[in-house]
């Protein structure tokens, strides 16, 4: 079987038709012509209606199998619905999970062996990891956070010494500045880089049509398009609010927004330690974006009243009531504190009938405590993340709970 590559964005194929590369290939290679194949074309969205070139591919050619990629996501989406129709299947590839970022490690010292036998065994007894593993952990959930989801980045030193190049050529450039957002209705391109890296900097935290409209004096009827071009691009993904009740907001007014990659804020901006005071809010986008990958990620909602918030909650779709709920902590303190807890005690106590349990992250430690008849578990947060991605990857066939409470 041959596979036959070919990068579409590359200056020599201007002009070049997606027939003119099967014909090329097939005239100048030997076998029979009705061999098996597979045509990989990359970025192809750099050429005039591939889809219908892609659609007539398919037929006159069935013994190949062809495949169309580019980092232009909505733009391939949006063409793959309206002309494939029951010849494409869509394939979305979300950023890198921390475990998949710990499998392109070459890391070999005591800890990271260390880490690598509790992961092969599930973190089932993940609690008896030392005090070195963890902090040897967060150091690499740290290099995560700054360039993990790219796997060009995690395996070339290159461009990790120079990400805001490689972020902002390969991604902003394409997806943000050049004709792509015309797709959506969107023509100026400064309020959209604008509004994204505002939405970038303030990652994890509420935001509001009307703010960002006062902020950028732009109407909000254009920021909600803008925001859903930037859902449709998979550079962020939007949560949404309930109250203390697990009510839903008839008119959405706030939400919460998270970069799809964390690393994006890193490239733009700079990159911050897991000391900076900001490290909280990006921990949390980093739990976050390990449920990209995962069918219950519409599921996933953040409470928040007059005063209080708790910052994942989990509705059962039948009864869409409260399952479970995780709160996203850099910090230690709560372990020996909970009674400081105020807003996530209320919040349990409102809905004791109906979670059945509950995690709290750390930066360290392990522990459980007992609320109102629950079990919350106290965990680090980068053990949770490394939990949840590997499992949401893995398809793992467990129960929700048990997936999500693992360790």
């Amino acid at each position: 079987m041959d596979i036959v590559y070919a990068s579409i964005d590359r200056p020599l194929y201007n002009g070049q038709t997606l027939e003119a590369f099967v014909r090329q290939h097939l005239d100048h290679s030997a076998g029979p012509r009705d061999r098996k194949l597979w045509f990989f074309f990359d970025e192809v969205q750099y050429m005039r209606d591939w889809e219908r070139e892609l659609k007539s591919l398919t037929d006159l050619y069935p013994n190949i199998k062809f495949v169309a990629s580019g980092s232009a996501a909505a733009a391939l989406k949006q063409k793959s619905q309206e002309s494939g129709a029951g010849r494409f299947t869509d394939f979305l590839l979300p950023p890198l999970t921390f475990d998949e970022f710990i499998a392109f490690q070459g890391e070999r010292n005591p800890s990271f062996d260390n880490l690598m036998r509790f992961a092969d065994d599930g973190f089932k007894e993940a609690g008896r990891l030392s005090q070195l593993d963890i902090a040897f952990l967060n150091i690499l959930f740290e290099r995560y956070l700054t360039f993990g989801g790219y796997p060009e980045a995690v395996i070339s030193t290159g461009v990790q010494g120079d990400l805001n190049r490689f972020v902002r050529e390969d991604i902003v450039d394409k997806v943000l500045l050049r004709d792509l957002p015309s797709l959506y209705g969107i023509s100026d391109t400064r309020e959209l880089n604008s509004l994204f890296t505002t939405l970038c900097y303030n990652t994890a935290q509420e935001v509001s049509l009307e703010g960002l409209s006062k902020s950028s004096s732009v109407a909000k009827n254009t920021i909600k398009r803008y925001l859903e071009y930037l859902e449709a691009a998979f550079l962020i993904r939007s949560i949404t609010r309930i109250d203390q009740n697990a009510r839903r907001f008839q008119r959405q007014a706030t939400f919460k927004t998270y970069l799809a990659n964390p690393s994006l804020r890193a490239a733009l901006f700079r990159p911050i330690t897991q000391d900076d005071e900001y490290f909280g809010h990006l921990a949390e986008t980093g739990v976050l974006s390990q449920w990209m990958h995962h069918p219950d990620l519409n599921g996933l909602h953040y409470a928040r009243w007059n005063n209080g918030e708790v910052d994942l909650v989990y509705l059962d779709p039948p009864t869409q009531k409260p399952d479970w709920f995780v709160e996203v902590k850099w910090s230690d303190r709560y372990l020996n504190n909970f009674n400081e807890m105020s807003a996530l005690r209320a919040f349990m106590d409102t809905h004791r009938d109906t979670i059945t349990s509950g995690i709290v992250t750390t930066r360290t430690k392990f522990g459980t405590k007992n609320y109102a008849g629950i079990e919350i578990r106290f965990q680090p947060t980068a053990i949770y993340a490394w939990t949840v991605g590997r499992n949401t990857t893995r398809n793992n066939a467990k129960g929700q709970m048990e997936l999500l409470l693992l360790p």
